[in-house]
């Protein structure tokens, strides 16, 4: 096993690997942009290097900033997380030249999926089903409206690079199809550098399904059954769970295998996900290869709780070289499990990015309730980096008792300073379309966020308004300038040092 490895991330996902490799007896090496000098992922490390620049292009994307972090501290491997560059094959290969070991799968299966195009070549000479379309890249807008007329309406533009809810249009009619193609490949082309565009039929009410799987180096893989993904805006996710409300034993095996086909064609080892769109439009259920995501899920959590394994562990065992050690038929699905993403946003404001200094903070707790965080008091959040700022977990028997696990979990918390998108969790989580488990990927599109939130919400935050107005009255009111301080000064102080503090020396800190 790996003596040190570095993480090359932030936040919540830097936390998250960073403390399964202290379980496993792996010192962490942290990096950090200048925004993230007092970042809880940089103070826990046992090392950390600061990489400068407060955005992502002059920090956590610089792969030779990264690269000579690693040499640096004597790393062994480097862990990408998710984002930024973790399904970039450029980074996979350079960490291999450099004679690190990569925690993911090879560059040329990250290649093969990373691309659209490439990906429905891959699947469709592998047998996995796919959405009907076209596997080249459109010429022009006029190309477009021809392919369209034999794929039949409703259409949806992709971006070849796409990922991430980028460079997608959809199209109903050919009167719309050419400023549709301009957007999506301007807005692809933004994104990712590169403005190719494809097409495929628009499934109108899908449900958006994925099967996570797990190759090691040795030739044996296994799926580790669904998660339902279908909450979601603008392809942005909100809420996930496992199982799904509409997959049984005997769907779950055949999409489980299907997953394990996909992921074999393009050589893949280590952990990944295969999403698919699912569909019973016909009167039989239907399911479509989407795309495969070549690394660590943000939703990962929601397996772990029901099959009982730790991925970044599996990661990392894989990574060293280690086998499987288990057989499909040995993965067990216990309970039914939830995540909340609590995003940086204002609901009732048409989800608009929210920014502020975290003044309050409180978690929720209890029997199988689980926070994924790199949150603490005094930070700021802004605008440079993903709004993402906690994931909230919960597990129990059964799905309704899940569903109103999270429920009570969400009046616990209180993140001030921010708007999240709790108050558009717990709307969903009383809505009787989900609660009865009949919804798809235009559910969030169905709810009036403008008031609509949770009593139990709103009595917290009145909660938490009474207790900051006499936190206030009573510094005005003390008699010793320390306590009229509060947390601003606390947060000033928390950071004295940290800008001017030595790069990594070689030692521990």
């Amino acid at each position: 096993m790996f003596q040190r490895i570095l993480i090359a991330n932030r936040g919540e996902i830097a936390l998250r690997v960073l403390r399964t490799a202290r379980e496993m007896g792996i010192e962490v090496a942290a990096v950090y942009s200048d925004f993230d000098r007092a970042a809880l992922h940089a103070r826990l490390a046992n090392v950390a290097v600061p990489l400068g620049g407060s955005t992502p292009a002059e920090s956590y994307l610089s792969i030779e900033k990264i690269l000579a972090a690693a040499k640096q501290v004597g790393a062994e491997a480097i862990h990408p997380g998710y984002g930024f560059l973790s399904e970039n094959e450029d980074f996979a290969q350079a960490v291999l030249d450099a004679g690190l070991v990569w925690i993911g799968p090879p560059p040329s299966a990250i290649f093969a999926m990373g691309d659209k195009i490439e990906s429905r070549k891959r699947m469709q000479a592998a047998g996995v089903p796919v959405v009907p379309g076209i596997v080249e890249a459109l010429a022009d807008p006029q190309q477009a409206i021809k392919e369209a007329a034999k794929v039949g309406y409703p259409i949806a533009l992709k971006a070849s690079a796409g990922g991430g809810g980028k460079g997608i249009r959809v199209v109903r009619d050919a009167a719309h199809m050419e400023g549709a193609f301009r957007g999506a490949s301007s807005e692809a082309e933004k994104a990712f550098g590169d403005g190719r565009v494809y097409l495929e039929r628009y499934l109108d009410k899908p449900r958006h399904i994925e099967i996570q799987v797990l190759f090691d180096a040795h030739g044996h893989g296994v799926h580790l059954g669904e998660r339902e993904c279908s909450v979601q805006r603008r392809h942005q996710k909100l809420i996930e769970e496992s199982p799904s409300a509409v997959i049984d034993a005997k769907l779950r095996a055949q999409m489980g295998a299907v997953a394990l086909a996909a992921a074999k064609a393009v050589g893949y080892v280590n952990a990944g996900t295969v999403e698919f769109l699912y569909t019973d439009a016909s009167g039989k259920p239907e399911f479509f290869f989407l795309e495969m995501n070549t690394r660590l899920q943000v939703e990962h959590p929601v397996t772990e709780m029901v099959t009982g394994l730790d991925l970044v562990k599996e990661q990392l065992r894989i990574a060293a070289g280690e086998p499987l050690g288990y057989t499909q038929s040995e993965v067990q699905f216990r309970g039914h499990a939830l995540e909340v993403r609590l995003n940086a946003e204002d609901p009732a404001n048409g989800f608009l990015p929210s920014t502020g200094i975290i003044h309050n903070l409180r978690f929720p707790a209890g029997p199988w309730v689980r926070t994924d965080s790199g949150l603490y008091r005094g930070m700021e959040v802004g605008l440079n980096y993903d709004p993402l700022l906690a994931k909230l977990i919960v597990w129990a028997p059964t799905r309704i008792e899940a569903i109103e696990r999270m429920r009570r979990a969400l009046t616990e918390l209180n993140i001030g300073g921010v708007k999240t998108s709790a108050p558009a969790a717990m709307a969903v989580l009383e809505d009787e379309r989900f609660r009865r488990g009949t919804f798809d990927t235009h559910l969030l599109e169905t709810i009036d966020f403008k008031g609509r939130v949770g009593g139990e919400v709103a009595a917290a935050a009145v909660a938490a308004a009474i207790h900051r107005w006499n936190e206030a009255r009573r510094r005005a009111l003390a008699g010793r300038a320390e306590d009229r301080t509060g947390w601003i000064a606390r947060r000033t102080e928390s950071l004295a040092g940290w800008p001017e503090r030595a790069p990594f020396d070689g030692g521990t800190r």
